[in-house]
């Protein structure tokens, strides 16, 4: 790739430790340019360019700063938090890198979702969604929904996409920061039953990312489904857990809407969006809805995936309680 020509990494303000910001740091150590498109000019931004990022501040909704954004750049990794305006936001940026013209490679985040609530799964009657999604849900969620009109926008665009499907990030709200207080007392209370998962570290992800952007060729056009390497119940992160934290930790079961109401809904009341979100996931995998796990990341990767334990090793939230 020619050195005057920028890779854009929106989302780039995010924590220390999230997808975006760790790609940064990966694409700045391998030598190629980076352009950080941020929301506010604040400490997160002056911390990307002591790294040697150029940032651009912006908003995403904004048809003229996305514009602006992508001059110079044949590359582009897009991601925004959970927001109601989602599909807008990628659907300007897909309408801005179809004007300019050249671009190489759109690298998309979406959710492993998408690849069993698909079209036809979601247009079957309800009773049958139903019993393909576990039982306890059988519609979208709206960020769910955003991913899929997502999907689809890019596809029409023409422009050489890659989706990128992730499981569940052991970084994840329902693992991390909701999880939390319940720890502090030795329980990992969730509403998963004995269900297996194998959520996915948010370093891995980064990591693949920053492969296709760097050599996107043999990856234009494709969907990758991403697991972690373990599939395994909540019985088994606990002990994760309790080798994190340094103290014994039991798995607590709970109903899903009870969950739900006691940790969800105080949380995130100001956020509907992202509670709604995250209380469709909790009835996925409390209902059994995610079945089966893939090898493509450790295929695309050329190495194993890091494990649950190394990502709550390595997570800020998880550390500070262990040092409680």
């Amino acid at each position: 790739m020619s050195e005057r020509n920028l890779i854009l990494v929106t989302g780039a303000a995010g924590e220390i430790g999230g997808v975006s910001r760790t790609m940064v740091d990966m694409l700045l150590e391998q030598g190629h340019p980076v352009r950080a498109f941020v929301r506010q000019d604040d400490e997160r931004a002056t911390s990307l360019r002591q790294a040697g990022a150029e940032v651009f501040v912006g908003d995403l909704l904004t048809i003229a700063d996305v514009t602006a954004a992508l001059k110079g750049v044949r590359r582009i990794y897009f991601s925004m938090s959970l927001s109601p305006y989602y599909t807008d936001a990628v659907s300007l940026m897909a309408a801005a890198a179809r004007a300019q013209g050249d671009i190489e490679a759109f690298v998309n985040i979406s959710e492993y979702e998408q690849s069993f609530m698909t079209f036809d799964k979601m247009t079957a009657p309800e009773e049958e969604r139903r019993a393909h999604l576990g039982g306890l849900v059988a519609n979208w969620s709206p960020q769910q929904r955003a991913h899929w009109v997502a999907e689809q926008v890019l596809e029409w665009s023409g422009l050489p996409t890659v989706n990128i499907r992730g499981a569940m990030f052991v970084e994840n709200p329902l693992m991390t920061w909701l999880a939390l207080e319940p720890l502090s007392r030795g329980e990992l209370r969730l509403p998963f039953g004995d269900h297996r998962l194998a959520p996915i570290a948010g370093y891995d992800v980064a990591e693949l990312c920053v492969k296709i952007l760097t050599d996107p060729a043999p990856h234009i056009g494709k969907s990758y489904d991403l697991n972690g390497p373990e599939l395994k119940d909540m019985h088994a992160f606990a002990q994760d857990y309790a080798a994190v934290l340094g103290r014994p930790v039991t798995y607590v079961p709970e109903d899903v809407e009870t969950w739900n109401r006691t940790y969800i809904d105080p949380a995130l009341a100001a956020i509907p969006h992202t509670a709604e979100h995250l209380k469709t996931l909790t009835r996925l995998m409390g209902g059994g809805g995610y079945r089966g796990t893939t090898d493509q990341l450790e295929t695309l990767l050329g190495r194993p995936p890091k494990t649950v334990r190394w990502a709550l090793e390595n997570h800020p939230r998880i550390r500070k309680l262990a040092a409680a």
